[in-house]
């Protein structure tokens, strides 16, 4: 059994991670801001109240867990607000990268004594944040973020290369959550997880730093 922990745990991706890690015996740590009545119903072990772009708010989430290592820290906390080039508007893109981008380093930081050779890293990242595929152009607030999301993922790839923990950058699909509006067409978070699970599993550091769609495509930066 591993100890996996999941941010952005409350609803959504997150919490399929956590409901499936569970299932699969893993210790689950959900970490959120606060937890919702289907996570307090999985029994799993919650950090709340924890405010990924608050330096303070992490380092405490980083005290609370004194000892324990973990095997797989998922950074899924993330939001979307839609920017258009004709409502531009700064304060919500600063948000999105605050929380997209610096809160996944942060908590990577601050978690990286818990970690050890062997470990893994998952960045939730998105295909709108993929340079090459960009056809439609918006979001600007969304996909900057990303972008700058999957630079750090290659970074840590990079850096941590040495210390022997792998580093994974994963697109969910187009999902049915709250984010998503529950669009239309989209696959179950069901789906996409199990998707996501498998790239994880097949994490090395032979292939550390890749882009990958839940379904194993790689993707373009």
């Amino acid at each position: 059994m591993g100890t996996c922990l999941i941010t952005g745990a409350n609803r959504g991706i997150g919490y399929e991670y956590c409901r499936q890690l569970q299932a699969r015996g893993e210790r689950v740590i959900a970490v959120c801001r606060a937890a919702s009545k289907e996570l307090k119903q999985l029994g799993v072990e919650i950090e709340e109240a924890v405010d990924i772009t608050s330096d303070a708010s992490v380092a405490e989430l980083r005290g609370r867990l004194g000892d324990t290592e973990i095997d797989i820290l998922i950074n899924n906390a993330g939001i979307l607000k839609r920017v258009t080039l004709e409502n531009l508007d700064f304060d919500s893109i600063r948000e999105q990268f605050e929380v997209n981008a610096l809160g996944a380093l942060r908590v990577t930081h601050a978690l990286l004594p818990s970690l050890k050779a062997g470990s893994k890293i998952v960045l939730m990242t998105s295909r709108m944040g993929s340079i090459g595929d960009n056809s439609s152009g918006g979001s600007y607030g969304y996909r900057m973020s990303k972008v700058a999301l999957s630079m750090a993922g290659k970074s840590l790839a990079h850096d941590l290369r040495e210390h022997r923990i792998a580093v994974a950058v994963l697109h969910p699909g187009l999902v049915q959550t709250r984010m998503t509006n529950f669009v239309k067409g989209g696959i179950t978070p069901e789906e996409s997880v199990n998707g996501l699970l498998a790239r994880i599993d097949q994490l090395t550091l032979e292939n550390t730093g890749t882009f990958w769609h839940a379904n194993g495509e790689v993707l373009p930066w």
